[in-house]
């Protein structure tokens, strides 16, 4: 029965899209110049030829494109439907076709008509793509080990946060969560992410269980003068080669999917940390090269994400005409950046993890970003937000019944790496940034500035870009003078005449005094800058300042109040009374961490709203203390034992490995593997 579930579902499907396919190329034969027909019935014919042709030759023009590389499959996307429909109408008796190229621009008005439509006819239905998923990976299936021990996918939903969840599942607007938590068969728990609350410092714990290496979403290491971003697949890798020991959580034949660092798979794919290494596979697979050169694949995405681009223009347009608040300028940049995170990606990754679970990977991981790209730029809980959960859902349930017809059973987990908090930012409150304020402060130097912020999700697209300009062909050209163009260069050092780094990780400043190449103290900032601290604590955009003293050790300086970390005293009123009961302990481990700025701020928390102030424009943000930010979400089989408190990325790591275990999914430690540089 199982073999004929894909079968049934393409059958199920034959005489709607059929029917579409009809409309759709009499539309396009109707519009294009030198293409025309007698009767509607001689359209028809020619659809049935062009289903016939697709069906009997795209597989061997996808195997073919995937030899020739990205280039080649580039080439494929865009002249193997343009070859189909030529072939189909010429075979079509009563068709005219003046040349080949009318019968180009006619596929691509099919293909467009043909996405648009199935869109429309299969809204809220998943049927089609399951069909579809099935049919690209039916070799793979034959080819695989049957076996019935369970793998594992895990599928981080980025930045969602335990309380959005919570309530998401509680009002039913996600169906496949829903379904699992209510039935019994999976448990919503909380975990704390501390700080600082970022995609890569969680992705370091939660793949590694090393989180202690990464200071911030960017950094300044003032030794070498190298300002560290994380989202550049160079820095990435160069952050994952200093803390992997080759045991990561994937390494037992794991698949990494789309995120920063690889876990030690063996498989990594649009992975930031490994997409640049030598020796990485350069082309593309055989199931990429399919839904890349089929209309339902990489043509339907590219659709929808143009309509996703419309859907934004209008949202933005719709909070400022709303007056909605807090909110921050959308850009043009943004709205691409949104379109290619919540469908393109979205879908290629669907693609991919379907694959691996038909080969019968033991345990895939995913970042889904979608969510938290909307979330920065919209708000945590605003409409088009909660939206995109209800696309990655929709990824969930079709991930379900995939596993349907894997050749080994697989469990199902779901986990985020943070929460966002909201607010208006810190440039929107106080008319300047957070690096004019320091350097207004600044004892009357005129200091240059480095470290601009960039979008954290950009580093998705160059994931992608980099995958793609591996090989030295026309594509690997192109991308990469656009990643060069995107490529954020290190840091000047000190003696290039820098003296002030500022940078920026949501709410969660540091800030680098960079001609020293050591942390500086408390005692020495105040000889050399006697108006800084002060005039920071002070700033009613500053909710507190950590520094070193060399007397006391860390310290918490706030307007009213100072709070010793090393014996927990306080005199005044306590500057983090409003940060929750973890926040101490946060911030004491902060300030053990590598490469930690001379001085860490905070944003100040609106206890009436928990809105916070982002040192970036996003009016969602993380990185922090306060609000949701540090409140994310772990959804396991509820069979599987779990403590009550998880506190840390690293923690929910060693967990993770206790379940992969329990499974039979982790061989003891060996020797570390050729990639490995050990635990630094």
């Amino acid at each position: 029965m199982k073999r004929l579930r894909p079968a049934i579902s393409e059958l199920r499907l034959a005489i709607p899209v059929l029917l579409l396919d009809w409309a759709a190329l009499g539309i396009a034969i109707a519009v294009t110049p030198g293409l025309s027909a007698h009767t509607g019935w001689d359209v028809l014919l020619a659809a049935v030829l062009l289903a016939v042709a697709a069906a009997l030759l795209r597989p061997l023009f996808a195997a073919f494109a995937a030899r020739l590389g990205w280039a080649g499959v580039v080439a494929g996307w865009l002249l193997t439907q343009a070859l189909l429909v030529y072939l189909a109408l010429s075979a079509a008796p009563n068709i005219e076709v003046h040349g080949f190229w009318p019968a180009f621009w006619g596929s691509w008005v099919y293909s467009a008509l043909v996405s648009a439509g199935m869109w429309v006819v299969t809204a809220g239905d998943n049927s089609a793509v399951l069909a579809h998923l099935l049919r690209t990976t039916r070799r793979d299936r034959r080819e695989a080990l049957t076996t019935t021990v369970p793998g594992v996918v895990i599928i981080q939903i980025d930045g969602l946060s335990a309380p959005l969840a919570r309530w998401a599942v509680q009002a039913g607007n996600l169906p496949a969560l829903t379904r699992w938590i209510r039935s019994g068969s999976h448990r919503l728990a909380e975990w704390h992410a501390q700080l600082p609350a970022t995609t890569p410092a969680s992705q370091a714990g939660l793949l590694h269980g090393a989180s202690a290496h990464v200071p911030a979403f960017r950094w300044l290491e003032k030794e070498t003068g190298r300002l560290v971003v994380t989202n550049h697949p160079r820095d990435a890798e160069y952050v994952e080669r200093g803390f992997s020991d080759g045991r990561g959580l994937l390494a037992d034949g794991g698949v990494s999917l789309s995120n920063v660092f690889s876990g030690d798979a063996p498989v990594s794919l649009l992975t930031m940390s490994t997409v640049a290494r030598k020796g990485a596979r350069r082309g593309p697979t055989r199931e990429v090269s399919t839904y890349l050169v089929d209309p339902f694949g990489l043509t339907r995405s590219l659709v929808l994400t143009i309509g996703e681009m419309i859907k934004e223009v209008f949202q933005a347009r719709r909070q400022r005409a709303r007056d909605i608040e807090p909110r921050v300028h959308r850009s043009a940049s943004y709205v691409a950046l949104r379109g290619v995170t919540n469908v393109l990606l979205r879908d290629l990754n669907l693609t991919l993890i379907a694959e691996h679970m038909m080969r019968g990977a033991p345990v895939i991981y995913c970042d889904f970003v979608d969510y938290d790209e909307i979330a920065h730029h919209a708000g945590p809980t605003r409409a088009e937000s909660l939206a995109s959960l209800d696309g990655i859902d929709w990824v969930l349930g079709t991930l379900e019944q995939v596993a349907a017809d894997t050749p080994r059973p697989y469990h199902f987990v779901v986990l985020s790496d943070h929460g966002q908090s909201q607010g208006a930012t810190f440039l929107q409150r106080h008319g300047l940034t957070l690096e004019a304020l320091v350097r207004r402060l600044m004892s009357g130097e005129d200091a240059d500035v480095a470290g601009a912020p960039e979008n954290e999700q950009w580093g998705r697209v160059r994931a992608l870009l980099t995958e793609l300009s591996g090989e030295r062909q026309v594509v690997g050209r192109l991308t990469s003078s656009v990643l060069e163009a995107h490529h954020e260069p290190a840091a000047p050092a000190p003696a290039e005449g820098v003296d002030l780094v500022v940078v920026a990780s949501g709410n969660l400043g540091m800030v680098y005094l960079a001609r020293e190449r050591r942390r500086l103290t408390m005692e020495e900032i105040e000889t050399q800058h006697p108006n800084l601290l002060t005039g920071l604590v002070t700033h009613p955009g500053i909710g507190f300042v950590m520094v070193r003293s060399a007397s006391r050790g860390a310290v918490v300086l706030g307007r009213d109040g100072v709070r010793h970390l090393a014996d927990g005293r306080v005199d005044g009123t306590d500057p983090l009374a409003a940060f929750g009961p973890h926040a101490a302990a946060d911030l004491a481990r902060h300030d053990t961490l590598p490469h930690v700025g001379d001085i860490v701020l905070n944003s100040p928390l609106d206890t009436s709203t928990d809105e916070v102030a982002a040192f970036e424009e996003l009016v969602g943000c993380h990185g922090g203390l306060g609000g949701w930010q540090t409140r994310p979400v772990l959804i396991h089989p509820a069979a599987w034992p779990a403590p009550d408190e998880i506190i840390g990325a690293d923690a929910v790591h060693r967990q993770l490995v206790r379940w992969l275990e329990d499974l039979g999914l982790r061989t003891r430690p060996g020797p570390p593997g050729p990639g490995a540089t050990g635990s630094a």
